[in-house]
């Protein structure tokens, strides 16, 4: 059985249960898989406490000191 035909049969199956126990279970494996397969086949590293912090300070300043684009500068720029 080719891989189409797998997910299909998956989601006919899926479909059919009145678990809420079995569709939170399988909800809560997806998630990790993809957070897993997430993290294997990308360069996505997530920031540090200070790194996210240190962002929002230089964000902060950037739109006190004039630097940022309002949101019609970006749709004429976009559009």
């Amino acid at each position: 059985m080719d891989i189409q035909s797998r997910k299909i049969e998956f989601m006919q199956a899926f479909l059919k249960l009145q678990s809420e126990e079995v569709i939170s279970q399988l909800e809560n494996i997806l998630r990790k898989k993809s957070t897993i397969e997430l993290e294997q086949n990308s360069d996505f590293k997530p920031m540090s406490l200070k790194e996210f912090n240190d962002r929002i300070d230089k964000s902060e300043n950037d739109f006190k000191n004039g630097k940022y684009k309002s949101t019609s500068e970006l749709l004429k720029k976009y559009n």
